[in-house]
């Protein structure tokens, strides 16, 4: 006689033998149906209907983004290494001032020996100071040795936020513009790919990198989208500090040239003359 376990153990088998062979069926055919994102699956309608307003309108309510807890005067402390000056919270300094009425100040700490009189002068010669009331929002910059950029922002309560790209990305949000899921993770993903492949990445890396640039740039005027965004600054400021421009492809080119034409953008090309 067969042992009953035995029947059990098989018939166990069999049934999950059988799910298996329907699972594998399933996958199959959802396989016929997917395609590859990259090559496939377009965006841009996506984006082109987000409905986001361009940074030359009225300014944002910064109390609101930012709540009343701060005072009268809302600040931002960044220290930065001159070696390496991120010239992008530059660019995004100049558009924040096109919005909002600024205290601006550049220090140097006594960590560093010396600092080039342009980056002493980055943020232009400030006109008479009023008193701070007046001011919207307090913009220090520190030039420290530091291994990368680092941001306080109302010191007494938040936490430093590190890094270039972080920093970008909170400066920008201060102009209230608001994206759908999409538009939000394809600016993020071209913020990333500046810091982490054409800054930091090979040769090999830049060049994919500039070919996908040139790719997404002729479709929209800037990286995602008909709008400037955080990934056009940071990335374009990347590109000049790598010393990647040259070599970027006709598309690149022309979006660049787009950036140069905007004021904060060619204030920093004076920078690096």
């Amino acid at each position: 006689e067969v042992d009953p376990s035995l029947q059990a153990l098989e018939s166990r088998q069999e049934e999950i033998l059988k799910r298996l062979y329907e699972l594998k069926s399933a996958v199959d055919g959802l396989s016929k149906m997917i395609q590859t994102p990259d090559a496939d699956l377009d965006v841009t309608n996506i984006i082109q209907t987000d409905d986001c307003s361009p940074l030359t309108t009225n300014g944002a309510d910064l109390d609101l983004m930012l709540g009343k807890d701060y005072g009268a005067l809302k600040d931002i402390v960044i220290n930065a290494n001159p070696s390496l000056p991120p010239l992008s919270l530059l660019v995004l300094h100049s558009l924040l001032c096109e919005r909002y009425k600024i205290l601006s100040a550049v220090h140097t700490h006594s960590s560093v020996k010396s600092v080039p009189e342009n980056l002493l002068k980055c943020f232009g010669e400030q006109t008479k100071q009023q008193p701070r009331h007046k001011y919207q929002l307090g913009f220090t910059l520190i030039w420290k040795d530091v291994p990368k950029p680092q941001m306080k922002f109302s010191i007494q309560t938040m936490c430093p936020i590190e890094g270039e790209g972080n920093i970008a990305r909170f400066l920008f949000s201060l102009f209230g513009q608001k994206y759908n899921a999409v538009t939000s993770t394809l600016i993020d993903s071209w913020v990333d790919t500046a810091i982490f492949q054409l800054k930091e990445g090979s040769s090999k890396e830049r060049g994919a990198v500039l070919r996908s640039m040139n790719a997404a740039l002729g479709k929209t005027a800037w990286l995602v989208g008909n709008e400037l965004s955080v990934a056009d600054v940071v990335v374009w400021c990347v590109l000049q500090q790598t010393g990647s421009a040259n070599a970027a492809p006709a598309n690149v080119q022309k979006w660049m040239k787009s950036c140069e034409n905007l004021a904060p953008f060619s204030s920093v090309m004076k920078l690096l003359k």
